[in-house]
């Protein structure tokens, strides 16, 4: 039997077999049926689009035997980058590479108010219990102002490999928000690889 990814194995998880062949099936068609129409990059062109977006949101239940969970997030990277690329191409052929920088310009410059918050109170804290550590996302997000101030090392997979430590919600961010911000990042980085 052939299969897209490698597996597991039986005593190890990976993700669901059937769900990440399905996502990667739609993905494809999606991918062979053109540009979705746009107006702007990284914005959906109406109801039954699928783009970069789709590909970044996408998740799968870890079950025993599944595909290696670090093969199928390669190929998920690539996908991204695939998608990105298309939109790119397709809105500098109608707009010009001017407009398509002056846009992704505007997207990196909606990050900056929240990079300029001081250390520690860049994001909510949890209502109750646990977050992300604040001095892990801390650190990431120095690296961030780096990269768009002086030209630091930064990729798109680095920030989408991270992961933090848990912390108590005193010394903690908010997930959700931390990880809403991350993929607004992760946009803007893709979009100029």
């Amino acid at each position: 039997m052939s299969t897209m990814f490698p597996t597991a194995g039986r005593t190890r998880t990976g993700y669901d077999r059937q769900q990440v062949e399905e996502f990667f099936a739609r993905a494809r068609a999606a991918y062979e049926n053109g540009p979705a129409p746009t107006g702007a990059p990284g914005t959906a062109g109406g109801q039954g689009t699928f783009d970069e977006k789709d590909v970044r949101a996408a998740a799968f239940d870890l079950v025993r035997d599944g595909y290696v969970t670090a093969a199928v997030d390669a190929a998920l990277d690539r996908l991204e980058a695939a998608f990105v690329q298309r939109r790119r191409s397709t809105f500098v052929a109608a707009q010009g590479e001017s407009a398509w920088m002056d846009h992704i310009a505007e997207l990196a410059t909606s990050l900056y108010p929240r990079l300029l918050r001081p250390a520690g109170q860049r994001f909510r804290a949890p209502d109750r219990g646990r977050g992300y550590d604040r001095e892990a996302v801390d650190t990431l997000l120095e690296r961030l102002v780096a990269y768009f101030d002086d030209g630091g090392e930064l990729t798109a997979a680095e920030v989408r490999a991270t992961t933090f430590p848990s912390a108590r919600a005193s010394r903690a961010y908010h997930e959700g928000t931390v990880d809403a911000f991350l993929d607004r990042a992760v946009e803007v980085l893709v979009a100029v690889e």
